[in-house]
This record gives structure tokens, sequence and C-alpha cells, in this order.
């Protein structure tokens, strides 16, 4: 493993392991970026003209970065290899004793025909921690079909349980299976760490968006396996609980989250000053109010929109009863929770001067893990990475330049 790396007095659980990062977009990178939040050093490995596809996605901050790419790769540094040339290959080959980890998302077959397959590195790396993410089972027949996550929303049937009943399918308001399949691989490099600290022993990871996009439908899912169809469709409303969810008040929406009988009854006597409701036998308990939901949805509506929300939300906290404002995103991040939180910091940057960037989500006894490399310009960190695992001088980094095997970082000058 590679030499720690601290900040302040964290003690961060990755310190020494060295991922490479060769995957791009969405889940491989989330996947790089929560080791790296944890302490490993993520070399991140990007074409040496376009980068990273999403170099090129969302709002332009800088040269070379966006709100997309931003959002999936902090505490990186990135390299340019061109993985099309032999000698990108040879280097990445070269880099690979020094490392514990590598993720990519290439298509079914495709890390093998550049030399990056498993069973070649293995034999450079023996305890190499592969993990490889794509759309479809690789050992299925779709195993070489591309992996989106807006289509497999739609497959996996996410789609069909999104929304209001009796609109379209609609999907998720950010790429939730490319998430989620981040997050589930980079809790298994995390077990596969942990076991080969045991045995020794590397491990191979296929990581498959349509799996991931499977067990996202959760208790849903499961419903529709019970009934022998679709569950209904409850758009912001809960399909079990009644009554749960947002509510327009006289002058804006909030959150109610009736959790059980005893708050209802509050809620009723206590909020919107109607004990007749809950004392009436189909609304006294949640079964009855979930099998009369549809007699009593419209005439809670009817009360909730008649008060303040403010005065609401006053009246559900000192009831006990879980509550709150809907927010807009800006509204969100600007917040003072969020500030207080420290959950968006500005972070230098060569060409803008600042911008913001989300902080782990992780406390690690009672502190937040720290931005320790804003999201890196492209190719960043080649030279000195180079440099510095394997001993490469200006000479031969000039070479490949002049090859188009890797760019180096423009000097501040030329950021300018």
């Amino acid at each position: 493993m590679a030499s720690k790396e601290k900040s302040g007095d964290i003690d961060f659980p990755l310190e020494g392991v060295r991922v490479l990062d060769l995957s791009r977009v969405f889940a491989g990178p989330l996947c790089g970026m929560v080791l790296a939040d944890f302490g490993a050093e993520v070399v991140k490995v990007e074409h040496p003209g376009r980068g990273d596809d999403t170099r090129d996605w969302g709002l332009r901050i800088g040269k070379t970065e966006t709100t997309y790419y931003n959002s999936m790769n902090r505490n990186k540094r990135s390299i340019t290899l061109d993985l099309q040339t032999p000698e990108g290959v040879k280097i990445v080959h070269d880099l690979l004793p020094q490392f514990d980890v590598v993720i990519h998302n290439f298509k079914t077959g495709g890390a093998e025909k550049l030399g990056l397959g498993y069973e070649q590195l293995k034999a450079i790396k023996p305890g190499i921690i592969y993990c490889a993410v794509a759309g479809y089972d690789s050992s299925g027949p779709e195993a070489r079909r591309p992996g989106y996550d807006l289509v497999i929303q739609g497959e996996a049937g996410l789609m069909a349980l999104n929304g209001e009943a009796g609109t379209p399918p609609l999907k998720f308001g950010v790429a939730v299976v490319d998430l989620m399949t981040g997050m589930y691989a980079a809790q298994a490099i995390l077990a596969a760490l942990f076991r080969r600290e045991r045995t020794g022993k590397g491990r191979l990871i296929e990581m498959a968006l349509y799996d991931s996009g499977i067990m996202i439908t959760g208790y849903y899912g499961l419903d529709a396996m019970q009934l022998g169809h679709d569950p209904e469709r409850y758009g912001n409303a809960h399909p079990s609980i009644v009554p749960y969810g947002m509510y327009e008040a006289a002058d804006g929406p909030l959150i109610i989250a009736v959790g059980n009988n005893a708050q209802f009854d509050k809620f009723c006597r206590q909020v919107v000053m109607r004990p007749d409701i809950v004392e009436d036998e189909r609304f006294s308990t949640n079964v009855n109010r979930a099998r009369n939901r549809l007699e009593l949805g419209p005439m809670l509506k009817e009360l909730i929109r008649s008060f303040p929300r403010d005065l609401l939300l006053e009246r559900l906290t000192a009831a006990g009863i879980p509550c709150g404002r809907v927010a807009g995103l800006h509204e969100a991040l600007t917040s003072e929770r969020t500030r207080r939180g420290g959950l968006l910091q500005d972070m230098p940057h060569p060409v803008v001067g600042t911008t913001p960037v989300f902080a782990p989500p992780y406390r690690l006894d009672g502190q937040r893990l720290p931005i320790r490399h804003a999201p890196p310009t492209l190719g960043e960190g080649t030279r000195e990475v180079l440099h510095r695992l394997l001993s490469m001088s200006d000479e031969q980094l000039q070479q490949l330049q002049s090859k188009g095997v890797l760019t180096l970082p423009e000097t501040p000058a030329q950021q300018g």
C-alpha cells in the first residue's frame, strides 16, 4: 500500500490505499470518490484530449470542469493517458504494482482488448482488487449492451413506480441507478480490501447497473411480486401510511409524516383542531385510514390548505409529529442548516478563483471528512504523479506528450 496521507487530526480509514480509477461518467467515478473521501489516493486516468465525458456535461467551470464532473470527482488526482496506445497501456501496467484497486466501466470485453482485463492485470499484481462496472450481467446475452441510467430506470421498473397515478412513467430527478451502483461498488471494494488484509488475495468484482436498478425497487418490488401486478402509484404520498406526504398550506408546501395512531390523534386535536376526524371509526387507525384514503385525503388537503405553513409547522413540532418545509434546491443549498453542517465548501480554482464543492457526507469521531483535493483540472497531476510513482523525467514526459499519449498540466500563465 502507499504511504499514509493525513489531513489535520483526521485518521483516514483508507490511508495508504491507492486506487487507479479508469472509469468515467457517474457510477465508477462516484465509487472512486467514496474511496477517496475515506483517504485513499485515487488517481483518475482520463483521455488526453476530452477527458471524462462529464467534463462537457452541465454548467462550465473554468476550462475543463463542469458542475456534473465536479459532483463526482473531489479528492482525486487527474492524469491523462491515451489507453488506445501501447505506451498508455504500458504506463498503467508500470503503475499497477503500486496500486491496490482498479475501477473501470469499459463495455464488457473492452478492457481485455486494451490489455487491461482482470487476468491480464492479475498477472502483474496478484493481489489487485479489480472492479468492473457494466450495464448488464457479463455472463448473460446482453453483456455487451451499453448501460445508461435512463434506459435501466425504464427496464428495471423504476419509472413505473415513480410519479402520480394516471400519469406517464417518470424518471427520478437524479441518475439514481448510477448513484446506487457506485455506492454498491464502493461497499464491495471495501469488503474485498478487508478480506485481503486477512488472506492477501485480490478479488474480481463485477457490478451491473441493471442489478442495482432492480434492488432499488425495494419494498415496491416485493409488493409487485406479492400482488402479481404493479402496485398503485401515490406520488408524494405513502402507499400504506396516511397522512404521510407533501401538502399545500395556505402559503406554501410542507411535509407531514404522521407515523402512528398516537400522532394522528395529536394531529387532529392539536394541529388542525378537528377531534371529530380521529373519533370517526373510518379514520381511527392507520389501517382504516389507508382503506378509506379516498375519503380522508381530500378532506385533509382542504383542511391543511386553510392554515399558514409556519403555524402548521409550529403546531406539528410542538406535537412531536415529523414535519418540514419543502425547499427549493437553491434554498436548501444556501440554508443555515447546510452552511452550519459544512456541506458545501468554496475551494480554490486556478481560473475562476473559487468554486463550490460538496463535502463528504461522512462524519468519523465527530468530524466531517474534509475535501483534501478540489475536483482536478484535466491532467493536473500527470507530471507530479508520474514523477513520483514511476520516476519519469521531464524529457520522457515531453516525448510522450509529443506522441499524443498524454498531456501535461498547463502552467499558471497558460491557465490564466
